[in-house]
């Protein structure tokens, strides 16, 4: 190097030093090669840095870029959604009454557990009973009139006309009779299955009627869960598929599987309904309660992960930073990918990444293609993945 500036001095000596001949000509030829020995001097010395650059990495190594790194590996990937949905029951039911009359007793109470076909309330029959008790007055003369009316028919005594109108009396009763005694029946509500009493609206002395509620009864046993998805996920569920069940309220989880996917899209919202099977759970649970489902739309068992956070963006696309050996000097190389989905922080990459490569984790910000790096102790963060 001290020979290369003492050259360089020389010229510069001789060109000022002719400048006190006289002739121009001469001058600018002497320039011209000055001007031509300084620029092969400079490539040489270019030519020879780059050679001790190759050879003594011990520079480049101090101004290298300080990254931490990780080798791509090949792991099982399981992409969810989250949708939210609502606890519903199958026997969930307002019951009411089945004819008109005045409520003269009630058999239960809000909260307690009872029986299929126990007795809830009853209203006033007392027109029933007497209409039943003047059926069964009519119907013993009639049965008696109809047997011995019989006898002498089978003894060939009296027409045949008083015999049939005497059966037909006797049976036209009887159906009469079952039609009261249906309609007492119905001045009894009881339970239609085992279940809880929920509600209890109805009050001592009032008028009941068809249609108005009296008792809500729901069943535990019959729940289940129901969500609305989105129609962009038509076809990635069907019958059978697990699906996770989170109860915000009570900070549970429950795993279950899809009963049923709907087939027809609700105009409205665009979604179809999905329902998840919801059996005794050791947790209280009530109809209409908030449920969050995680259901499992994308699962391969072999995908190339990375945390989302390292993969950078600009117009030319997605592209990440891998570590390669060039000139026994690790450098930094741009690498473009093709990104899937992402799940808790990991970004599939389902193009431009090998199972050989390795990824700069930390300092990808400080990078550019080509530039020299040097790798930290391994990190915390690197430990962990």
């Amino acid at each position: 190097m001290k020979n290369t500036i003492l050259i360089i001095a020389i010229i510069i000596s001789t060109f000022f030093g002719c400048q006190t001949g006289t002739d121009l000509d001469a001058k600018k030829a002497e320039l011209a090669e000055a001007k031509s020995a300084l620029s092969e001097l400079q490539q040489k010395i270019s030519a020879l840095e780059e050679e001790i650059s190759i050879l003594d990495t011990t520079t480049v190594v101090q101004n290298a870029v300080l990254v931490s790194s990780q080798k791509v590996q090949l792991v099982p990937f399981r992409h969810q959604i989250k949708v939210r949905g609502s606890v519903a029951s199958r026997k969930n039911v307002m019951i009411s009454a089945e004819t008109m009359g005045r409520i003269e007793g009630i058999k239960v109470r809000e909260g307690q557990n009872v029986s299929k076909g126990q007795v809830l309330l009853t209203l006033d029959a007392d027109i029933i009973r007497n209409n039943i008790a003047e059926l069964k007055t009519s119907l013993e003369l009639a049965t008696t009139v109809y047997e011995k009316q019989e006898r002498l028919w089978s003894k060939n005594i009296g027409t045949e006309i008083q015999y049939l109108e005497a059966k037909n009396n006797k049976e036209s009763l009887e159906r009469k009779l079952a039609t009261t005694n249906s309609q007492l029946s119905q001045s009894i509500v009881k339970a239609p299955f085992d279940g809880r009493i929920d509600d209890l609206p109805a009050k001592l002395g009032e008028m009941a009627q068809p249609g108005l509620p009296l008792v809500r009864m729901v069943s535990p046993e019959s729940m289940y869960v129901e969500a609305d998805i989105s129609e962009r996920f038509l076809g990635a569920f069907k019958r059978g598929d697990s699906v996770t069940l989170n109860f915000p309220i009570q900070n549970r989880t429950y795993f279950s599987k899809i009963t049923a996917v709907g087939q027809v899209i609700d105009p409205e919202n665009r979604t179809f309904r999905i329902e998840a099977a919801l059996q005794k759970t050791d947790f209280n649970v009530k109809p209409n309660q908030v449920v969050v489902l995680r259901l499992t739309d994308y699962e391969v068992p072999e995908a190339i992960l990375v945390p989302s956070e390292i993969i950078l963006t600009d117009a030319t696309g997605k592209y990440l930073y891998v570590v390669d050996k060039e000139h026994n000097i690790m450098v930094a190389r741009r690498r473009s990918i093709e990104a899937g989905k992402t799940q808790d922080g990991q970004t599939e990459v389902v193009e431009g990444l090998g199972k050989n490569d390795t990824i700069v984790l930390e300092g990808y910000r400080d990078l550019n293609d080509g530039i020299p790096v040097k790798f930290a102790e391994k990190s915390t963060r690197t430990a962990n993945l």
